[in-house]
């Protein structure tokens, strides 16, 4: 039995390790490093289906696996900051206790209930995970957000607030109103039938990957000039670069016909 079909599955593995570890800090409330922990997971979710497709041992464990993996690391850890954001957001939050001790009641909760919309982020990254392993479309491109995009999305939050804490910015992220409507719109683009572009390389030439390559490039001069704040605004680019794309695809379609 060749060793070589097991190695996708591995790094898969460690993506889940990462995304457990990540969920730790993120209910400790040490937002930074489950950040980056997320993002570990993220780069090793990245690098097991280049294994599987340059070691041709893709398989429906691997698909399986992966989705599982994604759920802790892109699902569950994004619902988790975002309740820890909507505990930070909604009034009284300095009056809440972190310790694990507090709250013998079982009716006693050391938290705002409205903090569990967070949560709906989990729900909705769940869901699309499963859709994700049933549809046959989503083979060159995305429909919908994918999940590591969106954890990216709301991981960056935490790391706006904590090292580029200009006031309003903070005012924004902290706005219980605006965590609401993130939260929502959120759940809507991980199902949204919106076709999005993948960035995975089927080949290196330009013509064929020169969307990919112009993004990537706009992606590096923001992260260069907005840093953590730079996030959000690639994610939304994304989306909105997918759909004027597509809308141009069509019309060359249509003018064709």
């Amino acid at each position: 039995m060749s060793i070589t079909r097991h190695i996708p599955n591995a790094i898969t593995l460690v993506n889940l390790f990462s995304g457990s570890i990540a969920a730790i800090f993120a209910v400790q409330g040490d937002l930074v490093m489950a950040a980056i922990f997320v993002a570990l997971g993220i780069f090793f979710d990245f690098f097991d289906g280049l294994a599987a497709r340059l070691l041709n041992v893709k398989s429906e464990l691997g698909l399986q696996l992966d989705s599982l993996a994604d759920m802790v690391t892109s699902g569950l850890v994004p619902g988790i900051v975002m309740f820890q954001l909507f505990r930070q957001a909604l009034p009284g939050a300095a009056a809440q206790s972190t310790d694990w001790t507090a709250g013998h009641d079982l009716m006693e909760w050391n938290f705002p209930a409205l903090a569990l919309l967070g949560l709906l982020v989990t729900l909705a990254s769940g869901y699309r995970l499963a859709k994700f392993n049933i549809d046959e479309r989503q083979t060159d491109s995305f429909i919908g957000l994918p999940t590591p995009a969106n954890a990216l999305l709301i991981l960056s939050l935490p790391l706006i607030l904590i090292f580029q804490p200009q006031p309003f910015l903070v005012d924004i992220i902290l706005n219980p109103w605006f965590l609401a409507i993130l939260t929502l719109f959120s759940c809507f683009m991980l199902n949204a039938e919106v076709p999005l572009f993948a960035l995975k390389f089927s080949s290196w030439g330009f013509a064929e990957n020169k969307i990919r390559y112009l993004f990537l490039i706009f992606c590096v001069v923001l992260l260069i000039l907005l840093q953590f704040a730079a996030i959000p605004v690639i994610i939304l680019s994304y989306v909105v670069i997918s759909m004027i794309t597509n809308k141009n695809d069509d019309e060359r379609l249509v003018e064709r016909t």
